[in-house]
């Protein structure tokens, strides 16, 4: 019964923080789609992935995170990689949206979003980003105050530099999995 309750929080959660992203990401249409991580991602590359399929959630201290994914890669996902041992087609994308989170006042007291925090993307196209093993990342934050978009940079937390290759390092630790660390959720 407790893991039952767990996945009905852990599914409110996400949809809620779905369509919590997809609320902010319109207010913030006006320019987001004309940055780009020097050498690296566009964030015009992503266009649309509002309406993503939900790829799975996690949460780290105070963020819950939704990772979305165009249709490649969930076609990929659903015929088994990278669990089959196959590699990610190019042209599969992934964007993991930051939420910072509270804890509701609500029975049950589930860690709910309450802000944006950044977008994460990830691509694979193996002829641009050979250095980082096919992949391609960019790190976008939130500017609160002004509700926009700018590249993430060293200031950060986790610090990101100013380049496509800001992921491989962190990635290289899921090597068996094609460099991807979220598992496709079934529903």
């Amino acid at each position: 019964m407790k893991n039952k309750s767990m996945l009905i929080s852990a599914g409110i959660v996400v949809s809620l923080a779905v369509a919590f992203g997809v609320a902010i990401s319109a207010a913030n249409d006006q320019d987001k789609y004309t940055l780009k991580v020097p050498g690296g991602l566009a964030f015009s590359e992503f266009r649309g992935y509002e309406t993503w399929e939900v790829v799975s959630a996690s949460q780290h201290g105070e963020t819950i995170a939704v990772i979305v994914g165009n249709p490649e890669i969930i076609s990929a996902f659903k015929s088994g990689i990278p669990g089959n041992g196959k590699p990610f087609p190019d042209g599969s994308k992934m964007v993991k949206i930051h939420y910072n989170a509270k804890v509701a006042q609500v029975p049950g007291g589930s860690l709910m979003p309450v802000s944006q925090h950044d977008v994460d993307l990830m691509v694979k196209d193996s002829k641009r980003f050979p250095d980082g093993h096919g992949w391609g990342y960019g790190v976008f934050e939130i500017v609160p105050a002004a509700n926009t978009f700018r590249v993430g940079d060293t200031n950060d937390k986790p610090p990101q530099e100013h380049d496509a290759k800001c992921g491989v390092e962190c990635h290289e630790a899921a090597e068996n999995r094609d460099y991807v660390f979220t598992q496709y959720m079934q529903r």
